[in-house]
């Protein structure tokens, strides 16, 4: 009777495990993760940290979008007012984050109700792991709780950091804050601060908007002194990656360094014009409450802006490389191009470029404008060749 009743039990559990892995067979896959639809073209706006770092309060904050607004930086496109690091104080007892009181002591929806009220759009920051990069508290283990938060606030776009992750895996971590930040039902666009060192352009395109593909930017030509990731070393970096930027989602090579000191007027229109070429997000770093006129004139030059944000999406490439003599292309709508002239060396350069190399034939009559002068050259057949000063750039736009 033993031996009956342990072989029925053995029969039930049998077809238990059977009539479970058959489920589990029948179950219906998932469906593949969709993009949020958000950024169609790259972000434009400011973040606090190139200029201020962890010096910040919600004065501050406040100027800069006062200034975006009245030094025609809205109107050139500028949306995103973003605080980065250091905003943050303690979680309460429920676990909600909370802004450091002394430096924001109307609180974060109070002040994302007045750049709401300037007709611009509110950006914070956070980390995926236990702390942020400044020790804040980041938000592992709290994604859908901060983004509920965030979503509350009134935020419209995040940066997420990748300090204090151990041994974290990227894509994954990042999934989780992009899931908690859909069904916050708020729509907000989703910046990946991972460095590069996980290679996101190759999964985060349904993941997040942007992503950075190098450590911090510094403020300089080139890396010298111990600073990585001068301009220059960036922009290197970007060759390659053409094909995994578009609308929705952008390879970022960090914030403009335009204005904060580091660089030549020329070598800051360099930057700014092959930021633009590279379809990068805009996101000026400076202090836009004291900045010169020349350093406006180059964050509001609005046909570099055009370039940067056309519709069609591509993210431009270099096709000549002669020693210090570049020339960088980027597909437009309507099929014109934009074309950066690049010279790296400390003399001026003749440089140019043949229809050929854009894809046109040699007979073709091209329309030039320069961006930079804001002049229309004459009609040129075959080929275009400028003299491109010092560390600087000829920028030009040709259209059948």
């Amino acid at each position: 009777m033993k031996r009956f009743a342990l072989a029925l039990s053995m029969l039930v559990f049998g077809l238990t495990f059977m009539a479970s892995s058959a489920s589990a067979e029948a179950a219906p896959p998932q469906p593949p993760r969709q993009s949020n639809g958000l950024a169609l073209t790259p972000p434009m706006g400011w973040n606090s940290w190139n200029k201020f770092g962890c010096d910040i309060n919600e004065s501050v904050i406040r100027a800069a979008a006062d200034a975006m607004v009245s030094s025609g930086m809205k109107d050139a496109g500028y949306q995103y007012v973003v605080i980065d690091d250091c905003w943050h104080g303690e979680r309460d007892i429920n676990g909600d984050i909370q802004a450091d009181s002394k430096r924001f002591p109307s609180g974060i929806k109070a002040l994302a109700d007045y750049i709401h009220g300037k007709g611009l759009k509110f950006g914070i920051y956070s980390d995926a792991g236990k702390k942020t990069c400044a020790g804040r508290p980041g938000s592992r283990g709290f994604e859908y709780q901060d983004a509920r938060q965030y979503a509350a606030w009134g935020v419209d776009y995040l940066k997420y950091d990748w300090c204090s992750t151990g041994s974290q895996d990227a894509k994954s971590s990042y999934e989780t804050m992009s899931d908690a930040l859909r069904a916050s039902g708020r729509p907000i666009v989703f910046s990946l601060c991972e460095w590069g060192q996980s290679k996101p352009w190759l999964w985060g395109e349904t993941i997040g908007n942007l992503w950075r593909m190098s450590g911090d930017i510094y403020d300089g030509w080139e890396s010298r002194d111990g600073h990585e990731n001068g301009m220059t070393n960036i922009l290197d970096m970007q060759v390659g990656l053409e094909s995994h930027a578009g609308p929705g989602h952008w390879n970022d090579p960090d914030m403009l360094e335009v204005g904060n000191g580091g660089m030549t007027f020329e070598e800051y229109k360099s930057h700014f014009s092959l930021w633009a070429v590279l379809a990068a997000p805009l996101i000026a770093g400076n202090d836009l409450a004291h900045m010169s006129k020349e350093t406006k004139s180059i964050l509001t030059n609005k046909e570099v802006i055009a370039v940067d944000q056309d519709a069609l999406g591509v993210q431009g490439s270099r096709i000549v490389k002669n020693g210090d003599d570049e020339v960088w292309v980027k597909p437009l709508e309507g099929g014109g191009r934009a074309i950066v002239l690049f010279n790296r060396s400390k003399e001026t350069h003749r440089i140019g470029v043949t229809w050929e190399a854009l894809g046109y034939p040699a007979s073709l009559g091209l329309s030039v404008r320069n961006l930079w002068d804001h002049k229309n050259l004459s009609r040129t057949k075959g080929s275009f060749a400028a003299d491109v000063p010092p560390h600087g750039v000829v920028m030009i736009r040709v259209e059948a």
